[in-house]
């Protein structure tokens, strides 16, 4: 189990259902040929949650002593693993990751791509070495980690598939991919200020960057508010242009509900926000907005099947 805890389990199996629903959800309801078979995507999902493991652990070994201010209950290397095994356990999960990344840039053909995989882990390096210290900049590089693992499927599964012929069709689609990146970006952008809201203490006790330490948390979960606001406001904005236009009505009732809804929520308690425990709450709200967003693209699907039918 602390193995288990150590990489984040739940934020991996939640990245793997995510990739795995945009291709039963949503690719395979498409009247096109995909790049990778069943077994290959399923390498590409194993690929992208060992290289995002390899993060969290990494992200630990050098985070100890702010874990240890933050929560010393959640402080796992150097107390549960030493901090050669959790080491050891990195280097095994980036090299399996890197690994299967090359094999599948050669299985469509275009071994540059092998590339991506090998970015994505230098990234999540430097991140926790160097950028996490930067103001804003750590925030950004993990919200662009998390909207990449959506656009990759493209990259992998879409982009080798297209030609001049279907060009138009795989354009629509990649770009739906695309806004669903955007949509887990700005929304996890916001989660990861308001955790630096939750970890103030410990991070500035240990010489961190962070936006809360720079303007305190008071502004902060202003601008986080603000942010929540624009973001409520696009998805209000996109459903209105693209799903009301097309009588996607119960998609639209079901982003209300669970999408639209929860982002007041969050907007409403951040603007006055103060305890630790109020930020892990509105942390974990955002969590499940990322999750039912991401989900609304089964109800889309659900919706223009059942429209078909109609």
């Amino acid at each position: 189990m602390k193995y288990l805890k150590l990489i984040r389990y739940q934020n991996l199996l939640l990245l793997a259902f995510m990739q795995l629903l945009f291709r039963y959800g949503f690719l395979k309801f498409q009247n096109i040929f995909l790049s990778l078979n069943d077994w290959q995507y399923g390498l590409l999902v194993l690929a992208t949650i060992l290289i995002a493991a390899a993060g969290y652990v990494i992200n630990d070994i050098l985070d100890q002593e702010t874990d240890y201010d933050n929560d010393k209950r959640n402080v796992i290397v150097g107390k549960l693993i030493s901090e050669k095994a959790a080491y050891n356990l990195y280097f095994a999960l980036n090299i399996t990751g890197v690994g299967i990344g090359y094999y599948l840039a050669n299985v469509i053909q275009k071994p540059s791509f092998a590339g991506a995989f090998i970015i994505v882990s230098a990234t999540l390096y430097m991140y926790a070495t160097s950028l996490k210290q930067m103001l804003l900049i750590g925030n950004v590089v993990v919200a662009l980690l998390l909207s990449f693992s959506i656009i990759i499927i493209g990259l992998f599964d879409l982009l080798p598939a297209t030609y001049e012929g279907n060009q138009t069709e795989m354009g629509v689609i990649f770009s739906i991919l695309i806004d669903y990146a955007i949509f887990a970006f700005i929304i996890n952008l916001i989660r990861e200020i308001v955790k630096d809201m939750e970890d103030v203490e410990g991070d500035y006790n240990n010489g961190m960057s962070t936006l809360p330490i720079a303007i305190g948390n008071e502004k902060t979960s202003k601008i986080a508010a603000a942010l929540g606001i624009i973001a409520t406001l696009i998805l209000l904005w996109y459903m209105n242009s693209n799903l009301m236009p097309t009588k996607l009505y119960y998609a639209v009732i079901y982003g209300l509900l669970f999408v639209v809804a929860p982002m007041i929520f969050f907007v409403v308690k951040i603007w006055n926000a103060k305890t630790k425990e109020d930020f892990h709450l509105l942390s974990t709200v955002l969590k499940w907005i990322i999750f039912f967003g991401i989900l609304s693209i089964l109800a889309i699907n659900l919706n223009i099947m059942e429209n078909v039918k109609g």
